[in-house]
């Protein structure tokens, strides 16, 4: 069986989860569930990043100490996870004490291959980011204060600090980058990357003298590990390394790392260097989507817009907003939310298209046909050509999820269901029962087929939702994924009274 490993980053603990949190998340979600559905071995981790000065600085205004700080931070990002639907299979938190030996682990491997020098550091850096800048990368206003390009306020910093010798991978990443063309996703990242490393490399600083909160540097517990060096570990953490005989760590190199167009700089330039230098393989790809606006305005606490996805959950249901979030933007560009954007996919896409779609198939045969599932009987090319649609719906998907177009997927699925909207309309098997009732029996079965086609695919979206519609075409349990789509379910079968999949949601007045 085909191993697929992939991961979300691992989200930073300095604040509660959100809805950009929620997005990455159900992204890695419908890959995890998708390549299940077509037959690989899947191994989907995600957790949260706890070291760090920013942590230390937050579980101080607190007043409480970093670690009961981060368990409480960490315990509702596994909620938030639980209340989307994901299906990660492994949460690591780097406070544990497998990372932290991963970790010296590496550190040491570095170490022991010329990577890391003990040096001084100075210069411009971001607590916000846990990032120093060069000071052409500064904004200077007016003034004369300094930002990080993040808008992060800046300090001057000088401290004893080993280095990662980044400077020597510039040339070898490069080659990288050429040799591997889909490494880095979209392209506009891809681009952004290369012209970094052109740009020339300095080496990393990778430990910290000024705070404690963090992982110890092997040999010289002055030092606490850098928290991107600490962070990034976490892939291969959770594989079982150091271990290279653990059950999990066949799944190495990562096939898929999802990350925040913010930290694509770390995951594509610091890590592959790291890891090469370590005798490690690097992850085979690295996707950047963008970031969520919320009625237009960027998400922050002071404008009190920071959206908890679990109350937009307990509003309109799971489902409904997993598609939502897949729907309305490509994947890698920045997208908006507002609820009247939700209301109208909702209300004209689910309820309307597809939940009454189904609504008046299953009721025409439960009326028509006894409930049982009607005969195969004899197709014509109108039957056929809805068929084929719906039966090319799991190659069409599989290409589109390979680039990550979940917009795509979802609209090629669209397209099939609009046929099969057109089609009930014009074969009007209610008017049929009284003129051919065979005929109508035909085109109930197609219209059944063709659902069956929808929902497995729309499995990894929508799961709940999906379930019970595969409940109420009668598709058994263990039948449920793609390759199963190639087998006509028997006639006669006995289908559950339906019921409604999609509600419409209605505000509620005043």
């Amino acid at each position: 069986m085909k191993k697929f490993y992939l991961t979300t980053p691992i989200y930073y603990v300095n604040g509660a989860p959100h809805i950009g949190h929620a997005y990455t998340s159900i992204a890695a979600d419908v890959l995890a569930r998708w390549q299940r559905l077509d037959g690989c071995e899947v191994f989907f981790l995600t957790g949260t990043d706890e070291h760090g000065q920013k942590v230390e600085k937050a579980a101080a205004e607190a007043g409480i100490d970093p670690q009961r700080f981060t368990d409480q931070v960490a315990a509702d990002f596994r909620a938030m996870a639980a209340a989307m639907g994901v299906s990660n299979d492994d949460f690591i938190r780097t406070t544990e004490e497998r990372h932290r030996r991963a970790c010296v682990a590496l550190w040491e491997r570095l170490a022991a291959n010329g990577a890391i020098y003990l040096g001084h550091y100075e210069g411009w850096y971001a607590v916000r980011d846990e990032a120093f800048y060069g000071e052409d990368e500064l904004v200077k206003k007016p003034d004369g204060t300094r930002l990080a390009p993040t808008g992060a306020p800046v300090e001057w910093v000088r401290e004893p600090s080993y280095f990662f010798r980044l400077s020597a991978w510039q040339e070898k990443l490069l080659a990288f980058y050429e040799q591997n063309p889909d490494f880095i996703a979209p392209a506009a990242r891809r681009n952004e990357v290369l012209s970094f490393v052109r740009g020339g490399l300095d080496d990393l600083s990778v430990s910290r003298t000024s705070f404690r909160w963090g992982i110890p540097v092997p040999n010289d517990p002055a030092h606490v590990m850098y928290v991107w060096l600490d962070a990034l570990t976490n892939y291969i953490t959770a594989a079982g390394f150091p271990d290279e005989a653990a059950a999990r760590w066949p799944f190495w190199p990562a096939d898929l790392h999802i990350v925040g167009k913010e930290i694509v700089r770390f995951h594509a330039v610091y890590w592959p260097a790291m890891l090469m230098a370590a005798g490690i393989a690097p992850p085979k790809r690295i996707y950047s989507h963008g970031w969520w606006t919320v009625e237009g305005e960027k998400m922050s606490k002071s404008l009190g817009n920071v959206i908890d996805p679990r109350a937009l959950v307990a509003e309109f249901g799971l489902d409904p907003l997993r598609y939502f979030l897949l729907r309305e933007v490509p994947f890698g560009n920045d997208g908006d939310f507002s609820r009247r954007a939700l209301i109208t996919r909702l209300n004209g896409e689910l309820a309307n298209d597809l939940g009454n779609l189904a609504q008046r198939t299953l009721s025409l045969i439960a009326r028509n046909c006894d409930g049982l599932r009607p005969e195969i009987g004899v197709r014509i090319a109108a039957d056929q050509a809805l068929l084929a649609a719906s039966g090319a719906l799991a190659d069409v998907l599989r290409e589109r999820l390979q680039r990550l177009a979940f917009h795509e997927a979802l609209e090629e699925v669209w397209k099939t269901v609009r046929a099969a909207n057109a089609y009930i309309d014009h074969q009007a098997p209610w008017a049929l029962r009284k003129t051919d009732s065979a005929r109508m029996a035909v085109v109930l079965r197609v219209l059944l087929d063709a659902l069956r086609g929808i929902a497995t695919v729309l499995q990894p979206f929508m799961p709940d939702s999906m379930a019970r519609m595969l409940d109420q075409l009668g598709v058994p349990e263990g039948e449920r994924n793609l390759a199963a789509l190639a087998e006509d379910l028997p006639a006669g079968a006995s289908l559950p009274v339906p019921s409604g999949i999609f509600p419409r949601f209605v505000e509620a007045a005043g």
